[in-house]
């Protein structure tokens, strides 16, 4: 199933890096169809680094940039960044309004969000407690908060009416629903993950790697590559 392109969607995710990591090849397929797409970052990414030289004050802003040069080659909209600290993030109602305040500016008709569910990736990592944060506040966010106006009712205030979200895309999920080609974008993702050089210590292993994990051999013979979701329809 190859999910048809939003006219609106948000990433929400936790560090500078994860939209390219995680669904860069949908969003640059999204982009080319002229879905209008914005990130929140909900980390400054400033734990992101075993480097004795490196400060969490430089790391922050170095990977900021990257991640504005990133988005700038996928062609997303906008970024807001949050800047909560790196490895600390936490699903506080605080936070949540801050999101549901987004949801409601902007009013995507989908969201990519991490999944709170997953601790493990198989046998190969453990997933960062600030990606399992991440996913639990965007999914709080988006239901109940964001359509129900008795919640965070200050928002009212601001003009901030509710809005209700149709679909939820969770990334890397360990059953997806759905898959999206990104076949014809997959050297955009590329060239977009590339961009976060301080998290890369091995550009050309790491290609490798990602070219290994997106490539399938679909049932007509053909190398594709794709991205997986478990996609829910909540509107």
């Amino acid at each position: 199933m190859a999910p048809t392109p939003p006219k609106r969607a948000m990433v929400i995710v936790a560090h500078p890096d994860d939209p390219e990591f995680f669904c860069g090849g949908t969003v640059a397929l999204w982009c080319t169809t002229g879905t209008e797409v914005i990130y929140l970052i909900l980390t400054n990414g400033n734990k992101g680094s075993d480097d004795p030289t490196q400060t969490p004050e430089t790391l922050a802003k170095i990977r900021q940039k990257e991640q504005q040069a990133a988005a700038n080659l996928l062609g997303v909209k906008e970024i807001i960044f949050f800047d909560e600290p790196d490895g600390e993030l936490i699903s506080t109602l605080k936070l949540r309004k801050q999101v549901v305040a987004q949801i409601r500016k902007h009013r995507p008709d989908a969201v990519i969000a991490l999944d709170p569910t997953r601790f493990f990736f198989e046998n190969r990592s453990i997933n960062h407690a600030d990606h399992r944060a991440a996913g639990e506040v965007a999914i709080d966010a988006i239901y109940p908060a964001a359509r129900n106006r008795m919640y965070h009712p200050e928002l009212l205030e601001e003009g901030l009416e509710p809005h209700t979200v149709k679909d939820i895309f969770i990334v890397e999920p360990e059953q997806p629903t759905a898959y999206v080609d990104i076949t014809d974008v997959f050297e955009t993702k590329l060239n977009a993950t590339l961009c976060h050089t301080s998290q890369i210590a091995d550009p050309e292993g790491s290609v490798e790697r990602w070219r290994k994990r997106a490539t399938i051999t679909d049932e007509y013979g053909r190398q594709v590559m794709r991205e997986g979701f478990r996609v829910m329809n909540v509107g």
